[in-house]
């Protein structure tokens, strides 16, 4: 008998496209996973939304029977986050996060109110801040088998300038950090570009096949 590859749900980030993880796509596949690399209108509703769309839609394209997995950039990860508080997942297997805004950031909140910041970031933009009312603070702790990776890189050293601690010029390390997860690793790369560099794509196969990242 044949066995059903496990599949990965790549979800990029807020103002991005599935072009984004295109890299990371070609990876997985040519570890033998089943991937669907979904685009989604990240600035054209809010988070539940486009987690309710956008995640649904990608689980009707797995096959059936398989594992599935989650590797997230940015919002993405929050989207999962949000869905996984609604629903439950029954063969759901491991979720990767790259620099995730569990905690919010600090951009939004002093970026929001900026002429054009709305247009560029819809709803689910403004959902992001740090207040304990922003979708990220109210969603729990995580009850899933997660690993975060954050970069400690800017390459914006405007946004750095507002971010508390290390950052990756959009978020904090602190603020990747979420309770419940099962392991948390800093490596020396930017937010924007994190999800196609050759160490990251790495560490997300490690996790994915032994639910923790490589250690020198």
């Amino acid at each position: 008998m044949s066995t059903i590859a496990e599949s990965v749900v790549l979800l990029h980030g807020l103002a991005r496209t599935d072009k984004s993880m295109k890299k990371l796509e070609k990876a997985l596949i040519k570890q033998g996973y089943c991937v669907q690399n979904l685009r989604y209108e990240s600035t054209r509703n809010n988070i539940e939304k486009l987690a309710e769309q956008t995640i649904g839609r990608a689980l009707k394209q797995c096959p059936g029977d398989s594992v599935v997995n989650f590797v997230t950039h940015s919002m993405g990860g929050i989207l999962v986050r949000q869905y996984l508080r609604n629903h439950d997942i029954e063969n759901l297997g491991r979720v990767v996060m790259l620099g995730p805004p569990n905690k919010g950031s600090e951009v939004i909140d002093k970026l929001r109110d900026f002429p054009g910041f709305y247009f560029f970031h819809g709803d689910a933009g403004l959902e992001l801040g740090t207040g304990a009312t922003s979708v990220p603070n109210k969603l729990g702790h995580a009850n899933f088998d997660l690993g975060i990776i954050a970069g400690t890189r800017s390459i914006n050293l405007f946004l750095s300038r507002i971010i508390p601690g290390l950052d990756d010029g959009k978020v904090s390390v602190e603020n990747t950090k979420l309770e419940g997860m099962r392991d948390h690793l800093e490596m020396e790369v930017t937010h924007t570009f994190m999800m196609r560099n050759k160490k990251v794509i790495k560490q997300v196969i490690h996790y994915l096949k032994t639910g923790k990242f490589k250690r020198e």
